[in-house]
């Protein structure tokens, strides 16, 4: 064997030994940054979880390693073998929040657990402590699928930002089990990505559930006191 027969061998191995992340909802605002991140950062293998295969050339295009094609509302199973996380930021838009915002992330935690996945992060949403006003039934249903994940067994993070915008990411954040404060709730797309997967090897962010708005402090330091 060659130095470069070698040198692919070192590369391959280090390839197979990166952490396998399965983004549902991958094809979606905040999905996409999420791939986005996770092509940035060569300890991950990113699997972009699609419904339709024709979006399978956008997310590659973003950096995704592997293309999933699996819904929500169909057989997961195959879906999650091998991976190591799930970071779950699929959502109906509210079309069939019951079956997907809900039941879709149960499925998805069920087969996860099945699996043995290692860790599952929840993108979810503040006020489902408290469900009310036009969003309640969205609300309700992330509650129940939230508290579906705390209860499976999975080492877990539940990430409940505040409205997701589409601004430029500010970079710097604010977390608490509860805010009683709520009058400025919005917050990046990309700010909460970022979070999300930092949420994938953070032990301190294992098993526990906040909510996130913009604030000042840098995300890293942010999290580090959770």
């Amino acid at each position: 064997m060659n130095e470069g027969d070698e040198l692919k061998v070192y590369v391959t191995q280090i390839r197979r030994n990166n952490m396998k992340i399965l983004i549902a909802g991958s094809h979606g605002t905040t999905g996409k940054q999420v791939v986005e991140i996770l092509a940035r950062n060569d300890v991950y293998e990113s699997y972009a979880m699609i419904r339709d295969e024709e979006q399978a050339d956008e997310m590659r295009r973003l950096g995704a390693d592997h293309i999933v094609v699996a819904d929500l509302e169909g057989d997961v199973t195959e879906a999650v073998q091998g991976m190591d996380a799930v970071i779950f930021a699929a959502g109906s838009k509210g079309k069939n929040v019951v079956g997907v915002d809900q039941q879709g992330a149960e499925k998805l935690t069920d087969a996860a657990k099945a699996a043995g996945v290692s860790h599952f992060v929840m993108l979810s949403s503040i006020g489902t402590d408290n469900p009310g006003g036009e969003l309640k039934e969205y609300l309700i249903a992330k509650a129940k699928a939230d508290e579906h994940l705390q209860q499976s067994g999975l080492s877990y993070t539940i990430v409940r930002p505040g409205h997701l915008g589409n601004g430029a990411p500010t970079g710097k954040i604010k977390v608490a089990e509860h805010f009683s404060e709520r009058s400025n709730t919005q917050i990046p797309r990309a700010d909460v990505a970022a979070v999300l997967v930092s949420a994938l090897e953070k032990d301190n962010l294992r098993n526990k559930t906040f909510e996130l708005l913009t604030g000042d402090t840098p995300i890293q330091e942010a999290l580090r006191q959770v």
